[in-house]
C-alpha cells in the first residue's frame, strides 16, 4: 500500500480484555502471532465508544496514539471532513452495558451502529470495506436486514470471531469436496455468546463438504436430560461427542454427564441432508473441538484461544482483516457468519419456546468456502511472540 488505510474503530465499550481492546488496540500497538510482532499496515484515525465506564482504557489509548474520540458515528466516519473520510470501519459490538430480552439475547446495538455506517456510505455516494466483529445481530431479522442493505449498498463485509483462525490440535484441515458423512462440535460457556463460537467451530469444517454449505432447514436446541435422552435415541453421535473432548487438553477426568451441570445440544439439520450437532458441556471441557466422519472414519481436532497473554489468536483475525480492508475481498465467506447468526437465532428460540423444533426456510444460505488458507496458526499451540504483550524488538513486516 503506498499510503496506511485510514479507519474508523466503532465500539460498543472499551474496557481490558474486552473485543475493542482486542482487536483496536491491535491496530494501535501491533499483532502478536506465532510468526512474530507485527506492525499494522493501516491507521485507526478516528473512533467512536458508545459509553464509557469505569473501567475504559479507550480514552486513554486513543489520546496516547493521537486518535480523536467523537461524539457520534457519523463525526467517526467523517474523520474532521463534511463526509465520508475514511477508507475502511472496524464495528466491534460485543461487551457492554446492554440488556437481555426474554429469550436470553445479549441485545448488542450492532444492526442499530450498522445503519448508521450505512446511512453515512449513502448521503456520501460511497461505500467501503466493514468488519463486524461475531454474529451480526442477536435478531436474525436484523442480521438479514444488516446483509440486504449491504447488497444494496455494494458494501465489503467480514465478519465473525477468531475460533475459525484458533490453533488446532492434532492440525485438521479439510480438502475442498471432502465427503463429510457427519460432524459435531464441542464448546463450552455461555449458551449464546459461547454457542455461537460452537457453531462456527463446526460450519468451518463442514463448509468444506462436496457442493460447500447449502443451508439449514431447521434448529432444536435441547437442554439438561433431554441431552443425554436425544444421544441414547442417535439424535446426536456419542461416538463424535466422545472423539471431540478427548482432543481436548483441559477437561475434567470422568464422564461429561458428571460435570456438565447445564448441558445443552444444538440439532441442526442442513437442507442437503447432513445432520450436525453442537454439544454445550460448559464445566467439562474448558476448550472448544470438533469431531466429523469421512469415509467411515473418525478424526478430531481441539480449537484452542490463547487464554491469556496478548490474544494472538485475535492477532490472526486483525491480520485477515487488515488484508481484507487492502483488497475488498473478505478471506473466507461471510456467509457463514450470516448463516450463523441464523443458527444461533434459531436455537434460543427453540430455547425459549419448549425446546420445540424449529423450522428455518429462510436459512437457504448457500456458500462454497474458501479456495486460499487465510492468516492463521499452523501449530498446536501458541509460541514465540504469541507469549509476549507488546515485544516491538520482534516487529517485522507482514507481507499480505
Amino acid at each position: 500500500m503506498s499510503r496506511k488505510l485510514r479507519v474508523a474503530a466503532i465500539c460498543t465499550i472499551y474496557y481490558p480484555m474486552s473485543h475493542a481492546d482486542a482487536i483496536v488496540t491491535k491496530f494501535l500497538k501491533g499483532m502478536s502471532t506465532d510468526e512474530g510482532f507485527f506492525a499494522p499496515e493501516v491507521e485507526v484515525v478516528s473512533m467512536y465508544i458508545d459509553h464509557v465506564l469505569e473501567s475504559d482504557i479507550g480514552v486513554g489509548l486513543a489520546q496516547a496514539h493521537g486518535v480523536p474520540i467523537h461524539p457520534s458515528i457519523r463525526r467517526a466516519l467523517h474523520a474532521g471532513a463534511d463526509e465520508l473520510n475514511v477508507d475502511a470501519v472496524l464495528l466491534v459490538g460485543e461487551h457492554g452495558d446492554y440488556p437481555w430480552n426474554e429469550r436470553g439475547r445479549h441485545m448488542y446495538p450492532r444492526r442499530y451502529f450498522f445503519e448508521q455506517i450505512a446511512g453515512v456510505f449513502a448521503e456520501s455516494g460511497r461505500s467501503v470495506p466493514v468488519f463486524s466483529d461475531k454474529h451480526f445481530a442477536y435478531d436474525f431479522r436484523d442480521a438479514q436486514w444488516m446483509w440486504d442493505r449491504a447488497v444494496e449498498l455494494g458494501i465489503p463485509l467480514m465478519a465473525g470471531s477468531c475460533l475459525p483462525l484458533a490453533w488446532r490440535r492434532p492440525w485438521l484441515e479439510y480438502a475442498l469436496d471432502t465427503p463429510v458423512e457427519a460432524a459435531l462440535a464441542v464448546g463450552y460457556g455461555g449458551i449464546e455468546a459461547y454457542g455461537y463460537h460452537t457453531i462456527e467451530t463446526l460450519l468451518c469444517m463442514v463448509e468444506r463438504r462436496p457442493g460447500g454449505e447449502t443451508g439449514v432447514t431447521a434448529v432444536q436446541c435441547l437442554e439438561g436430560d433431554a441431552v443425554w435422552q436425544a444421544r441414547d435415541e442417535g439424535l446426536w453421535s456419542a461416538e463424535l461427542a466422545e472423539a471431540a473432548c478427548a482432543a481436548v487438553e483441559d477437561k475434567q477426568d470422568g464422564a461429561m454427564e458428571e460435570h456438565a451441570a447445564k448441558p445443552a445440544v444444538f440439532l441442526i439439520e442442513h437442507r442437503d441432508g447432513l445432520r450436525t450437532a453442537c454439544l454445550m458441556v460448559n464445566g467439562y471441557v474448558r476448550h472448544w473441538s470438533y469431531a466429523g466422519r469421512v469415509a467411515g472414519a473418525v478424526e478430531a481436532t481441539e480449537c484452542f484461544l490463547q487464554p491469556d497473554g496478548p490474544g494472538a489468536n485475535f492477532g490472526y483475525l486483525n491480520l485477515n482483516i487488515q488484508r481484507f480492508f487492502a483488497t475488498g475481498r473478505a478471506p473466507y465467506p461471510p456467509e457463514r457468519t450470516l448463516l450463523a447468526t441464523g443458527i444461533i437465532d434459531a436455537a434460543m428460540n427453540s430455547r425459549h419456546e419448549g425446546q420445540r423444533r424449529v423450522d428455518t426456510p429462510h436459512l437457504d444460505i448457500a456458500y462454497r468456502s474458501y479456495e486460499e488458507l487465510p492468516a492463521r496458526p499452523l501449530g498446536p499451540r501458541p509460541t514465540g511472540a504469541c507469549l509476549q504483550r507488546d515485544a516491538p524488538d520482534l516487529l517485522i513486516e507482514w507481507r499480505s
